[in-house]
């Protein structure tokens, strides 16, 4: 349940929690540590045009919680979890959600595997944040978000796989985000509709639908390569490609030429890309 009020940071009352908790509503200031406090779950607070540009967490949480318009800007955070669920939350009761709205995390440093919990982000600005290995996103929704710089193996779900009950849905939205000037590393986008987003263009992207059908007319392609080693790893890559692509999201998918075999020699993996950018998309088998 989100509390109201005067904002106040003290020390938890559970004597084996290291953090602080944070709580009640604080706006237009300068987010302070306490001296020697680095750890703070933010249990139903409201923060409203809060700076915690530069500040450096041990550990972070969120619970119930609202940051509205507030500047994570060069923020360093060690451990994080966003949108965590309390102890009553395991008992049965609705796991309630944190929003992050009008956010900018700048150059922030983000723990790698952050817990993204049941967390909503709202036009969030992700401007070459370390985003890196983030994979426990099931229940994170983000809703026309900006990213840029490089994002690099991240999932990214359009449906939750668990705590459907707690969580009181049963699919996550995902629309308007814009990724035109990211840089997609090992990003997985998974039961996304992938035509509500903005991408990078060509000649690095493409988004592709009929996917499992250009991968089939382009192998024969494949097969004309003299080094065998080249022919197998494009075919295992392409073979990823479209199981992912059929799997995931309707056999559409975002495609760069990395997809095309991270092993390959430049000037095939961008030969292969081309073609299969170039298939047309009612191809059929033979």
């Amino acid at each position: 349940m989100r509390r109201s009020g005067r904002f106040g940071l003290r020390p938890s009352a559970e004597e084996w929690r290291r953090d602080w908790i944070a709580r009640g509503e604080l706006r237009d200031r300068r987010f302070e540590l306490p001296a020697g406090v680095s750890s703070v779950t933010f249990d139903g607070a409201r923060l409203i045009d809060v700076d915690f540009s530069g500040l450096r967490f041990a550990d972070f949480g969120s619970h119930a919680a609202e940051f509205d318009g507030c500047d994570f800007s060069g923020t360093t955070f060690e451990e994080l979890s966003m949108g965590i669920g309390l102890r009553r939350t395991w008992r049965g009761e609705r796991w309630p959600q944190s929003v992050f709205r009008d956010c900018v995390f700048r150059r922030t440093r983000f723990a790698p595997l952050t817990f993204f919990g049941n967390v909503r982000f709202e036009r969030c600005v992700f401007d070459r944040s370390r985003l890196r290995q983030q994979t426990s996103t099931t229940e994170a929704e983000f809703v026309d978000c900006v990213f840029s710089g490089r994002l690099r193996e991240i999932n990214f779900w359009g449906r939750p796989t668990r705590n459907l009950a707690a969580l009181g849905r049963a699919r996550n939205a995902f629309s308007g985000n814009d990724f035109t000037t990211a840089e997609l590393d090992y990003v997985a986008f998974k039961h996304i509709d992938l035509h509500a987003q903005r991408w990078p263009g060509p000649p690095g992207y493409a988004l592709l639908d009929r996917v499992s059908a250009r991968v089939r007319a382009v192998l024969p392609l494949v097969e004309t390569w003299p080094d065998d080693r080249h022919r197998e790893e494009a075919r295992f890559s392409l073979e990823f490609l479209a199981g992912s692509a059929v799997e995931h999201n309707d056999d559409h998918a975002v495609v760069s030429p990395l997809d095309m075999g991270r092993r390959l020699p430049p000037a095939l993996r961008e030969e292969l890309f081309e073609a299969l950018r170039g298939t047309s998309s009612n191809t059929s088998p033979g």
